[in-house]
Order: C-alpha cells, then structure tokens, then sequence
C-alpha cells in the first residue's frame, strides 16, 4: 500500500483527441504543472466544504432525535473516518491521473456506461444543491423581515428569499469559479465565527457546560439506541458518500499521493468533529432555554433579540452556503452532465441543468424534519451511491491494478469499449447492490438491510464484480 501511495505522477499526451466527442477542456486530465495542491489547500477545501449549516443540522439533528451529546458525536466523528478511507482511494486516479470522476468511471463502466454512475451522482449533488439553497433562501428571508418589517407577513416570503438566493447561486456558476474565490476565502471563518457567536450563547443561557452536556440520552434500552444508531451511522457516511465518489474532480489538482491523503485526514474528520459539537452544544442548549431542540440555526437565530447580531450571523450564513455549495454542489454535477454529452455541454451549461433540477426536487420537503433529512435523504442515496464507489474501488485497484490508458477513455472502440461503450458486468454489479441495499424499503423484515444501506450496496456490489470481472 505504501508503494501505491508513492506512484509518480502521469501526464497525458492529448494530441489528436481534438476530435473525440467523448473529450472537452473540461474533462482533460490536468497537466504536472497544473497540480499544484499540497496538503494545506486540500485540508482547507475540506475545512470550507465541512463548516457548512447541513453539518451543523446533522448532529442537531442526532440530538433532536434522542441522542445524549457524547453519542452524537461519536456517531459523526465515526462515520467520518469510515468515509474517508473510500475517499482517499477513489482520489489516487484522479491524483495520479488527473482525471475527474466521471472519466475514471468510464474505466469501470465503459465510455458510455460510466453516464449511469455520473448522472445518479449528479441527481443527489442536484438535491444537496436545492438543500443549501433553501437554507441560505431562508437566511435571507429571515434578514429580509428585520431590515423590511412588511417581508415578515408577506406570505410568500420564504419561497421570495429561496428564489433570490437560488438567483445569486446562478450569477456565480455563470461568470465561473474564478467568480467567487474573495467569497470562498470569507466564508468558513464567516461560519466559524457565528457558530463560536452561538455556542458563547448556548454556554450562558445554558447555565455553562454542566446543564448543556448532561442532558441524557431519550433512549431507554440499549436495543431502542442501537435501532437508531445503525441507520445515523449510515447517514453520516451518506452525508459524504458523494465526494467519496467525485473527489477525483480535486484531487487531479493534488501535487502528490501524500498531499492528498493527508490533506483529507487533516481537514475531513476532525474539522466534522468541531463543528458538529457546536451542533450538538447549542441544540442541547436550546432544550434547557426553550424546553425543545431547536435543529435548524436559521430558525434558532430569528428568536435572538439582538438585531446586529442576527443581522451579521444571517448575512455569514449566506455567504458560507453560497460559497459551500458551489464548491461541493455544483463542480461534481457540471462535470456529471457535461460526460452525457461533451462536444455541447460545458461547465456552465451543467452548472444551470444542476440549478434548475436542485428546485425540481422540492428541497423543503427533504428538510421539513430531521428524520426525512437523515434517514430518508442521506440513508436513502447512499443505498446508491454505496455500490458505485464498490465497483469503481474494486475495478481500480483489484482489476486494473491501478494501471489505466488514458488516452482510451476519451475515445470510443478503446479498451473501455466493452460492448458498444456498456460494461454490462458493471451494471450487473451495480444493479445487484442497489437491490439489496434498498430491499428493505419494500420488505419489513428486511428493514436492517436499508438501514445498513451505503455499507451493504458497497460490499455487494464490491464482491459481485470482482466475482463476474474474474471470470
């Protein structure tokens, strides 16, 4: 493993693929001069993408559901480390490589196969994009009602300040990446600073650490925690079973193999962890303040009193969800969608297709409670997106010995053809995973298949395809 982990870089000849259909700039694996990443930007990329309101409302979320403040953060701080050893193999392509997710898919899944991977990943990164964008539309209705008094009985209010806020998302895709650096800069220190604001808060209202962190856990039995626990611990994993797959779309820009892990293990866990524990500390101080767990920081903030204050953390609210999801939420589906069809949709193009479809899937409906959030949402794609990071971990380092043609996977009638651009084992493969993991959905008895979904669709799927591949 550690001989994997020391590979020297690959840079790819791209002469004559100009004419390719399956080929755009967009695409193009990165040159050596290009991955300039060390472990501090990609730590930093991980600490910006993880202080974000949905990992605030995950271990909030933990809390309103029954957990004690030590079990929430352990259920995070596990499945974070969990996640991150898929992350870290998944990055090595795109490290070594540098391609982007939804190439190195074609690798497994055929040239044209790999669009079944890259669209389902782009359909739950669409719904992490309406997600963020309601939150940071309801930061700005909420700003809106104290600076407009009238915006507060405006009926329509919350579904105006979606629209605007999903409007200001849009002006950043269209002008491009570069657009938004000042702000990517500003945004989780912005976080950081409210949520210090909010567990300073939590500490004084609360009556100081002791009333806040000895709130007991709602569970009864150890059988009633661990019914729950399970499927938590498979939302954790869910919430970044996402990047676990695209995280090639970064990691092409990482200088090395140790820049790129140790930047993930530096930046992922122990970043999920602190900002998880503010989480955990101010919604368990909004028990002892208003005798209930108040989930989301946005409603929590409109009952403070202080208009400066709920002024200054609302307008930092949005502004880390801006810059959070264009970053987490809009690079990975623009890649997804701009694989369909390279020759005719760029960046841009797959940024708007992202914006549009994150409205279609209805994300108040996804957040109307914490249970739908996580056991509906995060459990519930991971049943999908389990099984892909399986067969692309498996296809990579056990079938391809981590040794690919570049050059063919931008090129039909390569060694990634397979049969007319499908690699039907890999379908098979991913097929049978997804069954299984989402079975329980549909059968009672079967519930604990579900609640294990991203773990069971992976090892399926991991062992179907290594089995059938073998062959």
């Amino acid at each position: 493993m550690g001989k994997l982990f020391s590979e020297s870089l690959v840079e790819t000849d791209l002469s004559g693929l100009n004419d390719t259909k399956l080929f755009n700039k967009d695409l193009a694996p990165t040159k050596i001069n290009q991955r300039t990443w060390g472990t501090y930007n990609i730590a930093s990329l991980w600490i910006g993408m993880s202080v974000c309101i949905t990992t605030y409302m995950l271990a909030s979320g933990l809390i309103a559901g029954g957990m004690n403040w030590w079990q929430a953060l352990m259920t995070i701080t596990l499945g974070n480390i969990i996640v991150l050893v898929p992350m870290v193999l998944n990055a090595h392509a795109g490290t070594k490589y540098g391609i982007p997710f939804p190439v190195l898919a074609r690798a497994a899944f055929g040239t044209l196969g790999s669009n079944v991977p890259a669209l389902l990943r782009a359909v739950v990164a669409c719904g992490w994009f309406g997600i963020q964008t309601w939150i940071g539309g309801q930061a700005l209705s909420s700003l809106l009602s104290i600076l407009i008094p009238q915006w507060a009985t405006w009926s329509l209010g919350s579904a105006a300040g979606f629209i605007i806020f999903w409007a200001m998302n849009v002006y950043f895709i269209v002008n491009g990446m570069e657009s938004i650096k000042w702000l990517e800069a500003l945004g989780a220190p912005f976080l950081l600073v409210v949520g210090i604001v909010l567990l300073i808060w939590a500490y004084v209202q609360g009556g100081g650490w002791g009333p806040i962190l000895s709130q007991p856990s709602k569970f009864k039995t150890a059988g009633e925690f661990w019914q729950f626990f399970i499927p938590s611990l498979t939302g954790m994993v869910g919430y970044w079973a996402t990047l676990s797959l695209n995280i090639p779309d970064f990691s092409r820009f990482a200088k090395s193999q140790k820049a790129q892990m140790l930047g993930q293990a530096i930046g992922l866990p122990p970043t999920m962890a602190l900002y998880s524990f503010i989480g955990v500390a101010v919604t368990s101080a909004t028990v002892v303040v208003f005798g209930e767990a108040i989930w989301d920081p946005v409603v929590l903030l409109s009952k403070f009193h202080n208009p400066i204050i709920v002024v200054v953390s609302l307008l930092a609210l949005m502004i880390a969800t801006l810059t959070t999801n264009i970053a987490a939420n809009v690079v990975s589906p623009a890649n997804d969608f701009s694989n369909l069809y390279p020759t005719k949709i760029n960046f841009v193009r797959g940024g708007l297709m992202t914006a549009i479809l994150g409205i279609v899937i209805m994300p108040w409906k996804l957040l109307s409670d914490y249970s739908a959030y996580i056991f509906g949402w995060l459990v519930g794609y991971s049943g999908f997106l389990g099984p892909i990071a399986g067969i692309l971990i498996c296809d990579y380092f056990l079938v391809k010995k981590s040794k690919l043609v570049v050059l063919d996977l931008y090129r039909r009638n390569g060694v990634y053809e397979y049969k007319n651009g499908f690699n039907v084992k890999a379908i098979y493969a991913l097929a049978a995973g997804v069954f299984v993991a989402l079975i329980g959905l549909l059968v009672p008895s079967l519930r604990f298949l579900y609640d294990y979904a991203w773990f069971i669709g992976f090892a399926v799927s991991f062992l179907v395809y290594l089995a059938i591949m073998k062959k």
